[in-house]
């Protein structure tokens, strides 16, 4: 009868998993932004004491595999991938609670991937997925000012993984514009840029937005343009605002050439105007219509 309850007692200090601990990880993605430094993590569970193990993190993808060793309290870097030196630590003095995560300083697009932890000795391994974003937020220049319509180029750079371009009015709706243009540098990274043309009637606010859906990272920028009036779009029509500067010209005493130049201009739509009245004498019916038209 002692030996049965000396067994149920061993039975219930032991684990189920045979006294070996677990090795746990995130159950979720881990999403670092460019340039951060971020924790991969990683423990013991119940919490082992891990000082004198050996440690190793690893990316199953790459050759070599090794981002960072420890063994007997210490780094070892033989073997280790070069695009991690100097930027990966442990926090030793947390070892003997069974913390086993892994620090990455200055993270890279090309950081992005699958890491193993895994303790030889005790057999356990857990795998953590990193996911690498970065965003900025976009510029918009006005291209053109001197007319209706006005040319808007928004542009935005250092963007991870690659976004896309929208336009939007005051109101809110979807403009048409012409596809962006994507230029990946060398980090990896996106530069995207895009025109659209609008009229400075239709409304006096518009937005660029660069977003990338799967990161559900955005960011916009709005631009105020005057909205012109009535008699300002009269004297933009063709035609009629040259003949005023020229007359304006003609009058304060500008360059010879220049008044010769405007003398030209205006004599042309004189004899246009003096075309269409002659026109109309030799149409009756046509110019009694444009008559009646008036009256009414």
């Amino acid at each position: 009868m002692l030996l049965l309850y000396t067994l149920i007692f061993f039975r219930l200090l032991v684990p189920s998993h045979g006294g070996r601990p677990q090795l746990i990880g995130p159950s979720q993605p881990i999403v670092a932004t460019v340039g951060d430094d971020i924790i991969l993590p990683c423990h013991l569970e119940p919490a082992t004491d891990a000082s004198d193990m050996r440690l190793e993190w690893a990316r199953p993808d790459l050759s070599p595999g090794f981002i960072h060793v420890m063994a007997a309290g210490r780094e070892r870097v033989d073997d280790k991938q070069p695009s991690y030196r100097g930027r990966t630590s442990m926090f030793v003095d947390k070892l003997k609670h069974g913390d086993v995560s892994l620090k990455l300083s200055e993270v890279k697009v090309s950081d992005e991937g699958t890491y193993r932890c895994l303790v030889p000795s005790l057999g356990r391994d857990t795998f953590i997925k990193l996911v690498v974003v970065a965003a900025s937020s976009p510029d918009i220049t006005v291209m053109n000012r001197a007319s209706l319509r006005v040319v808007l180029q928004c542009e935005s750079e250092g963007w991870y993984p690659e976004p896309e371009v929208l336009w939007l009015d005051g109101e809110g709706n979807l403009l048409s514009a012409g596809p962006p243009e994507t230029v990946r540098g060398p980090d990896d990274l996106y530069t995207v840029s895009s025109r659209v043309t609008v009229e400075k009637t239709h409304s006096s606010r518009f937005t660029c937005r660069v977003q990338q859906k799967n990161t559900n990272q955005t960011r916009e920028t709005h631009i105020h343009l005057p909205v012109l009036s009535r008699y300002v779009k009269l004297l933009m029509a063709p035609g009629l605002l040259s003949v005023l500067v020229c007359f304006g010209f003609i009058v304060h005493g500008w360059p010879k050439s220049w008044k010769a130049d405007c003398r030209h201009l205006t004599e042309v739509k004189t004899q246009e105007t003096d075309e269409q009245e002659t026109a109309g004498a030799e149409n009756p019916s046509s110019s009694n219509m444009t008559r009646t038209s008036g009256q009414e």
